[in-house]
């Protein structure tokens, strides 16, 4: 019988290494020098999305409990103590991996005794008791209302496909003649030019200058051009999890053999996928910028990043009531001050049956 941790390995070996070497130490990062204000606001916002889903959970469910997991401590860069805990966390991560943000547990496991939250208890106290899990959650955050995105998004096309279909049909009534004379191939295409074909569409755009029919012409082409652009660009939110951290979880999966899962919260949805199926998408490459794309994250400090749309995955929560938000002061060594924003409350509203198909369990 296949286990988990053999599945998860036999997975990995059809990783391109250019993207990801499991066979090779981890790059170590350098200790952060000095926090800023955006950087404890995307952590304060990352705390409230991992709150989220622990309430959700436990609030919902007489045979699962949440528990905390992941490390939690609230020191920063620059303040004192926080060089000695960035460093025993990465030899942490070196010795049993990146530890998800929550534990479920079968009711009957759960260690009423630890409670529900073992994020501070040193690993070689807890290692039997984490093997006992069912499933570990990554959680990441997202500072969007997807509904409002996707309500724009729809928006943008539809203008872009009326604007499209608008010009071709101008152009068809009015140039045909010029088209027969210098490219009778874009009578076809403009021809195949409705609602499905302009997500898929392309074609070169002509420069013509010799006459003003023609300028004319190819200024509605180029037109055309940039509405199809408009709608083929990437229009979703993303599942987001950093390549960096592969490594890591696949290193506590090894460690525990316990399934782990990646949930992204925005701030009125929340998705979700497993780790098996991120690294099954990551080891076609001919799925790449089709079902997953690699990019540069400029907003989590240009991380190489992997994006799957969030409609690919398990939708966990169709709605959220709102957080409350305040500003909080911090003050760093030598006065330096810093101002963030700070998130309480705020209820997911839990799918059951989708929880269920995705963690395999019975909430």
């Amino acid at each position: 019988m296949t286990t988990y941790k053999d599945a998860i390995s036999n997975i990995c070996k059809n990783i391109h290494t250019g993207l990801i070497n499991f066979d090779t130490p981890r790059s170590k990062a350098s200790t952060p020098t000095q926090a800023t204000s955006e950087f404890i606001t995307n952590k304060q916002q990352g705390d409230w999305a991992e709150d989220v889903i622990f309430r959700a959970i436990n609030g919902n469910s007489d045979e699962i409990v949440a528990v905390k997991y992941g490390k939690s401590d609230n020191l920063v860069a620059g303040e004192p103590g926080f060089e000695k805990l960035f460093n025993d966390y990465q030899d942490e991560l070196d010795t049993i991996g990146k530890r998800p943000d929550i534990l479920l547990f079968n009711k009957c496991d759960f260690d009423e005794q630890l409670g529900y939250d073992i994020s501070s208890q040193k690993s070689t106290e807890i290692n039997e008791y984490v093997s006992k899990a069912i499933a570990g959650i990554e959680v990441r955050s997202s500072a969007f209302l997807i509904n409002k995105y996707t309500e724009e998004v729809n928006r943008i096309i539809r203008e872009n496909t009326d604007r499209a279909i608008e010009l071709k049909n101008e152009i068809l009534s009015g140039y045909t003649d010029l088209l027969q004379q210098k490219r009778p191939e874009f009578i076809q295409i403009l021809q195949q030019l409705d609602e499905n074909s302009v997500r898929t569409l392309d074609f070169r755009k002509p420069s013509w200058h010799s006459s003003q029919r023609l300028t004319d012409l190819s200024l509605k082409l180029s037109e055309i051009k940039e509405c199809l652009k408009n709608i083929q660009k990437r229009n979703s939110l993303s599942i987001t999890p950093k390549i960096e951290d592969i490594k890591v979880v696949y290193k506590w999966i090894m460690t525990y053999g316990v399934p782990h899962y990646y949930v992204q919260v925005f701030f009125d949805r929340i998705y979700g996928i497993s780790f098996k199926y991120l690294l099954e998408l990551i080891s076609n490459p001919d799925l790449e910028d089709i079902k997953y794309f690699i990019e540069q994250d400029a907003k989590n400090q240009n991380k190489t990043t992997i994006k799957i749309p969030s409609q690919d995955g398990i939708c966990l929560a169709q709605s959220l009531t709102q957080p409350s938000h305040h500003s909080v002061r911090k003050e760093l060594n030598k006065g330096r001050l810093l101002f963030y924003v700070k998130f309480d409350g705020g209820e997911a509203f839990l799918d059951k049956c989708n929880f269920d198909s995705l963690f395999s369990c019975n909430l």
